[in-house]
């Protein structure tokens, strides 16, 4: 390991002459700073300063193992490309912001891996790291390089990468991880002893102690991996935050000195979602629900105010007008804030409990743009889907919404979606063209010409550990034609239509459905030039295609295949608290246009998450639908 010395001064040079200098400073106020020697950890965000700084799990990861004492915690961002061919050419390896030591000094690096997009920036980060790309290739003294995030509940097209992967929440998990990894370090371990012993902890998945099995052989076997030592698990469990509605929803955070993506004030309301959309990872991997009170949010939002001098704070979650006392936050709020030039907003209301009254709760006098997301253009489709949502949902809330102030609206769509038809695709215009009608009938006369309805869509990829897991993409070709589709089928032209470029698509679709040959394609395509892949302007399709010929890859089957439901898939020895045979359930009832309510209203669905987590939806008070409280 090389000595815990700040490189700063053959930095400083190559800072003055970067894009934006500011994405590589320090001392941003609320920084923290251990200089007392201890554990060091990085937590590392695969992507530059201004999108990785307003990732909350960053902020929440780094500021729970510096709670721990003898650890020390700072943040790593990819630099732009810029900056990344700057420090190759000068020999300057990585480097951690708080005190600009080289991420080789660390004892533990951490990378977050947010969607599937970032894989390549991941091999980047490492390679500018210094660091051998496979776990099996880093040297005794070499930091462990551990990975958690969303893109974990399918590891395997990162496994060779990383020592270990947390699955779940990490609250508690990485300090608990952190700690193992000290304590064995402290007595002269091994980095095999070390992975064995984070292997025995609750959520650790280390993919080195495993074999990767053929096709066929996996499928008899019912797993695709095989543990290479005795009493190694073959299931890992995602972990939660038991003590989540219980914690202060003020966590400390960062002032940047360079505008950041949402660059405002975030307070997570709650955690989870029930809703049960069958295609969103996130409403799995976050269940049960849990809920922060409202005493507790509002002094938090408070306390944050002061602290950072924000004009903005959002009350974020999955689905923030589902929190039970959502009205009474926002109420207590919009008081305590008035006349201070404060805004108080949502990420994305939903359709069915955003009517008059919240309509006149949200953002108080300052109106921005609201979002909605019907995902479907038709009701038929929802239902597959199970939005639970209806076209009388989107033009109450629409009506709701103009007529308290509100001008810019947009709406979000999915194309690819299971059984989707062209009629489907023609339901989009339709929707978006009413909706726009409704908002023309509710604002004053002189006032129309301001109204503002978009469309935005997102080409669907199909996402491990959902209902439809399964099922594959369309080609980026068919994505092409709907979309065109959808384009001549809206016939105003004051709305606009946005869509998700399909050339990525297969990209995001391996990377969630493949199994651990798919980290082969993305270092390949790495090789080749790949970086960056989430920006339009970086993306380097021809890094792709010259990785699949190199590696005679067969993107479309990985991508497209569809599988019968009782197909072992190559993430199945990864739990995120649902059961598959709950989730092949799902995927029945949608061929069936058949919905499951929200558990939080209703009864119980059976997803079999609370009893196999131990931890029930915690509420703060009961829930119903449009935010009144039933007892």
């Amino acid at each position: 390991m090389v000595p815990f010395e700040s490189i700063w001064p053959q930095v400083a040079p190559l800072v003055a002459k970067a894009e934006r200098p500011s994405r590589y400073i320090n001392h941003e106020w609320g920084s923290v700073y251990k200089p007392e020697a201890g554990f060091r950890f990085c937590m590392v965000y695969p992507d530059t300063y201004e999108l990785g700084q307003a990732n909350q799990a960053l902020r929440i990861l780094v500021n729970a193992v510096n709670a721990h004492d003898g650890m020390v915690a700072e943040r790593g961002f990819l630099p732009a490309p810029d900056m990344c061919d700057a420090l190759r050419r000068e020999g300057l390896p990585l480097f951690s912001i708080e005190s600009c030591a080289p991420l080789g000094a660390f004892d533990v690096i951490g990378i977050t891996l947010p969607h599937e997009l970032a894989a390549t920036n991941v091999l980047e980060a490492l390679d500018l790291a210094g660091l051998p790309l496979h776990a099996v290739d880093r040297a005794e003294d070499d930091p462990l390089v551990v990975a958690g995030g969303p893109c974990a509940l399918n590891p395997e097209p990162y496994a060779p990468f990383f020592d270990a992967i947390n699955i779940g929440e990490g609250e508690e998990s990485l300090p608990e991880g952190l700690e193992v990894i000290r304590t064995q370090r402290a007595r002269g371990a091994s980095r095999r002893e070390i992975w064995r012993a984070l292997a025995a902890l609750d959520g650790w998945y280390v993919p080195s102690l495993y074999r990767w099995r053929e096709a066929d052989e996996a499928q008899e076997a019912g797993s695709w991996i095989e543990p290479l030592e005795e009493g190694l698990p073959t299931f890992i469990e995602k972990q939660v935050f038991r003590g989540f509605a219980e914690s202060p929803a003020w966590e400390p955070c960062i002032v940047p000195f360079t505008e950041a993506v949402h660059d405002r004030l975030n307070v997570e309301i709650l955690r989870g979602c029930a809703r049960g959309c069958r295609f969103c990872q996130a409403g799995m991997m976050y269940r049960p629900v849990r809920e922060r009170t409202a005493d507790n949010i509002v002094a938090s939002v408070l306390e944050g105010l002061a602290e950072t001098g924000y004009d903005e704070v959002s009350l974020t979650s999955l689905s923030s007008t589902d929190h039970s006392q959502i009205s009474e936050i926002l109420t207590r709020l919009n008081r305590e804030c008035a006349g201070k030039g404060v805004r108080i907003s949502i990420p994305s209301q939903r359709l069915d409990s955003f009517g008059v009254d919240m309509a006149g709760l949200v953002a108080g006098q300052k109106k921005g743009g609201l979002t909605f997301a019907p995902e479907a253009g038709t009701q038929r489709l929802r239902d597959v889907i199970n939005k639970n949502v209806t076209e009388d949902d989107l033009f109450g809330a629409i009506d709701a919404a103009f007529a308290a102030g509100w001008h810019r609206c947009k709406l979000y769509f999915m194309i690819g979606l299971p059984t989707e038809t062209d009629d489907d695709i023609k339901g989009i215009a339709r929707l978006v063209q009413q909706a726009y009608d409704h908002a023309r009938a509710v604002v004053p006369p002189d006032q129309k010409g301001s109204i503002q309805i978009s469309a935005s869509c997102a080409l669907f990829v199909p996402k491990a550990q959902t209902p439809f897991q399964w099922d594959g993409q369309i080609p980026p070709e068919e994505a092409l034609r709907r979309v065109n589709l959808l384009r001549h089928s809206v016939k105003y032209r004051a709305i606009t239509i946005n869509w998700h470029d399909p050339k990525t698509s297969f990209v995001e679709a391996v990377m969630s459905r493949g199994g651990r040959e798919a980290a082969a394609l993305v270092e390949e395509a790495w090789r080749h030039g790949a970086r960056f892949d989430a920006w339009t302007e970086c993306f380097n399709e021809q890094a792709w295609r010259d990785a699949i010929d190199v590696l005679s890859f067969d993107v479309e089957a990985a991508a497209q295949t569809a599988y019968p439901t009782d197909y072992v898939l190559p993430w199945d020895h990864i739990g995120c608290g649902a059961t598959t045979r709950w989730l092949a359930r799902e995927r029945a009832l949608a061929d069936e246009g058949i919905t499951t309510p929200d558990c939080t209203f209703e009864r119980c669905s059976g997803c079999g998450t609370c009893m196999r987590l131990g931890v029930d939806n915690q509420l703060a008070q009961p829930r119903v639908l449009g935010g009144a409280r039933n007892d």
